[in-house]
């Protein structure tokens, strides 16, 4: 939808801002065009012998020419090995099925519905935020049930339906990198984090639980945080809501709902159960090699064990409320799942290629060398880079939207640059989320930033992208504040970012 932005400053920018991404090419084209500008960048560095010496081994990093002879050959020979190869699109498919399994059956809309029924009065604004955190990990379902659902409930409570709106908009949009649940964003940019250590160290996995211990502190502080604002400056400043739209009544859950929930939550806690005797026992057959509980193949496989644990709770739903009859609905739950995967499948290829000769090239060894050497000499500190890494990716998410595809150009430069210092893939990846988090909410290029304007004009026809930004902006320079805040004090105390995920790296 075309609408018409205010004509004073801040209108203005957010016109600019909206015209130039709308300027941009198609993400997969964007990344055609990063990749051909790899393959004429690799010929002119290696005519020009562009180099730079590695401070980890001393050897000296020249530019390779991807346009010679063995370079085409090699393109031609591994170019369907690095889109099969390419880390995050085989755990994103696989964890797809069993989300999809568990949205088809309406499990995660009946769970959702019913943690924000149960809720107190008083308590409402904090369950519409954490409950919009908590459904990041189902896909786009939050823009879809949560955020309109939030204007329902407020305005049933006979508060401001666009507080609601905007409260939950805040928890899914705004929270999306905060959430106690590993969700498909995790795995996917932990592949992508995988690829862009590799250009350092071939031999480095980050695991889809890197950031968990700071996203589950976060689902915390960013709720309590997005309460505040919504308490203390968004409905004071919208003020009593004196529009017609009727109240509606929030549907309370059916019987077989409430049924269904209760057998997939036996079902969750029967897995739960076999996870733990295979962990606890000090011969216990979910133990790593090493016989300890970090090296666990639970954190390894952890798209397998989503896979398992959201379809098999989502088929025990399924049936027990109707939704599955035969076993070709299930089958067909899945499919379903894939269909929201063909441009991410597009998309895929061309950034497979991009990355694959991105590393070849060595472009991204020799800029993340030569970056961490003039990082090195301005002795700008962990806590600074990190300010000004948050700064950067909020300005570059205004821009463009997708997490993963600005992660898949940003990683193989920033994690080498932060690796080559002494700094952890994991540590950049969460530095990274939060700046990507923090702008969801007023980024023109974020997917559903027109749906929620029609959200807003279900109440108010007036409002539009002033309305919008009025009411977001808060809510990010909140976020912005208090997470940077919380990540200089996590690494002021030293806490591992997740299971096996630690601050700093060191070499083998």
């Amino acid at each position: 939808m075309q609408l018409r932005p205010s004509r004073n400053a801040g209108g203005r920018f957010f016109a600019f801002v909206e015209k130039a991404g709308n300027a941009l090419p198609h993400p997969a084209a964007l990344f055609g065009i990063f990749g051909v500008i790899t393959l004429v960048l690799s010929a002119i560095g290696s005519y020009f012998h562009w180099h730079g010496i590695h401070p980890a081994t001393g050897e000296q990093v020249e530019i390779v020419n991807l346009l010679s002879r063995d370079g085409i050959h090699r393109i031609l020979l591994e170019m369907v090995d690095s889109y099969t190869g390419f880390a995050p699109l085989g755990i994103v498919m696989v964890a797809m099925l069993g989300i999809g399994i568990a949205e088809s059956s309406g499990l995660i809309r009946a769970a959702i519905n019913a943690l924000l029924i149960k809720a107190p009065a008083k308590l409402i604004t904090f369950m519409v935020v954490f409950t919009g955190i908590l459904s990041n990990m189902a896909s786009d379902i939050g823009y879809l049930l949560i955020i309109p659902l939030g204007g329902v409930i407020f305005h049933a409570l006979g508060r401001h339906p666009i507080a609601g709106i905007s409260a939950a908009f805040a928890g899914v949009s705004g929270g999306f990198s905060a959430n106690i649940f590993i969700g498909t964003i995790d795995p996917l940019l932990a592949g992508l984090s995988t690829e862009a250590a590799h250009i350092i160290d071939p031999d480095y996995y980050v695991m889809p639980t890197a950031n968990y211990y700071f996203m589950a502190v976060s689902t915390i502080v960013i709720t309590v945080t997005a309460t505040w604002v919504s308490r203390a400056w968004i409905e004071p400043r919208l003020g009593t809501y004196k529009g017609d739209v009727p109240r509606e009544e929030v549907g309370q859950l059916a019987p077989a709902e409430k049924k269904g929930l209760i057998r997939a939550l036996v079902v969750f806690l029967v897995w739960s159960a076999i996870f733990l005797i295979g962990l606890i026992p000090d011969n216990g057959f979910f133990r790593g090699d090493d016989n300890t509980i970090l090296h666990t193949p639970l954190l390894r496989g952890f798209i397998a064990v989503l896979f398992l644990v959201a379809g098999t709770c989502g088929i025990v739903y399924g049936y027990t409320v109707g939704t599955f009859k035969k076993h070709g609905d299930v089958i067909t739950g899945m499919n379903s799942s894939f269909k929201g995967l063909t441009s991410f499948l597009v998309l895929v290829f061309f950034a497979a290629q991009f990355v694959a000769w991105f590393r070849w090239s060595n472009l991204g060894l020799l800029l993340a060398v030569n970056g961490a050497s003039w990082l090195q000499s301005i002795n700008i500190g962990l806590k600074p880079l990190v300010i000004l890494f948050i700064l950067f990716s909020a300005f570059i998410n205004m821009f463009m939207g997708s997490a993963s595809a600005k992660w898949a150009i940003m990683g193989p430069v920033f994690i080498p640059i932060f690796m080559l210092l002494g700094y952890s893939p994991e540590l950049s990846q969460a530095v990274y989320r939060i700046g990507d988090s923090v702008t969801n909410i007023i980024s023109p290029m974020m997917s559903f930033f027109a749906l929620i304007i029609v959200y807003y004009q279900k109440y108010d026809p007036k409002a539009g992208v002033g309305t919008l930004m009025a009411s977001m902006m808060p809510y990010s320079i909140a976020f912005f504040i208090v997470w940077t805040l919380m990540m200089i004090v996590w690494i002021l105390f030293g806490i591992p970012l997740g299971p096996e995920a630690p601050l700093y790296y060191t070499p083998d």
